[in-house]
């Protein structure tokens, strides 16, 4: 896989589809990696040059010291985009990664044709939440995310999908017990500080928020509140518990493309 080498560390992406498409940018959730939307690449190649990456702390990208701030992780998608010279994306980003997407909406609209907010809030969860599992994190090492793993299908899964499909949420979680827990910790910090409640009006782009009907961590009341406060925007929920795109599959995958191609 292709490295880009930034001033603020190095970066893990993948860019695949048609050279002269438009390009769909994929933004995964805390604790996962590019992989997360495996599922949707066949369809979203079809009709698109998609450029994803595994964000700061994740996957192959670098393992930076201390906590990270969401600013930060928009800042390092914008030197990918400036990197690969690439003007304007569609942006998709799910739970962290929606945040960066509300983030970049806010502050650097110029580069967005449109956005999609999945499983997501302008502030997710307590200080508290956060910083306990940031003290189990550090102190436990990656110990600690296999522990972390195995209690986070409840979360990411709806029972019921969790039992149809034990082979997709293995692969998922997996990718939790893999992720550094220094660069878990680094984005536990940056969801934690990320407050975007009072700031959404801000994003001018067409907007799309995805809700998982499931989904205890970023509720459907906290995609209605974005869709309130961000003019135009669209709101569809799904059966879903926190991980939609993994979950919903081909039905999340269809009304993704028809709001994009629209």
């Amino acid at each position: 896989m292709p490295v880009v080498h930034l001033a603020a560390g190095d970066l893990n992406y993948q860019l695949e589809g048609p050279a002269d498409a438009p390009v769909l940018l994929l933004s995964n959730s805390l604790g996962t990696d590019l992989g997360m939307w495996d599922t949707q690449m066949p369809a979203f190649t079809e009709h698109f040059r998609v450029l994803r990456y595994d964000t700061r702390g994740h996957g192959q990208s670098q393992v930076s010291a201390g906590f990270y701030s969401v600013e930060q992780l928009g800042r390092d998608v914008l030197a990918l985009l400036d990197h690969l010279d690439i003007a304007q994306v569609h942006f998709c980003g799910l739970s962290m990664g929606g945040l960066i997407g509300q983030w970049l909406g806010i502050n650097a609209g110029e580069r967005l044709h449109k956005l999609v907010l999945c499983n997501t809030a302008a502030k997710i969860g307590s200080d508290d939440v956060w910083n306990s599992r940031i003290d189990m994190v550090l102190q436990g090492g990656q110990q600690a995310m296999s522990d972390l793993r195995d209690a986070s299908i409840a979360r990411w899964f709806t029972p019921e999908f969790a039992a149809a499909e034990p082979a997709q949420a293995s692969r998922i979680t997996a990718m939790l017990a893999a992720t550094s827990a220094q660069g878990y910790a680094g984005n536990c910090a940056a969801v934690r500080d990320a407050d975007f409640r009072a700031l959404l009006a801000a994003i001018k782009v067409p907007t799309l928020i995805v809700c998982g009907t499931a989904d205890v961590v970023t509720t459907p009341e906290h995609g209605r509140f974005m869709q309130q406060q961000i003019a135009g925007a669209q709101l569809i929920e799904f059966h879903a518990a926190h991980l939609s795109n993994v979950e919903v599959g081909e039905p999340f995958t269809r009304q993704l493309l028809d709001f994009l191609l629209a």
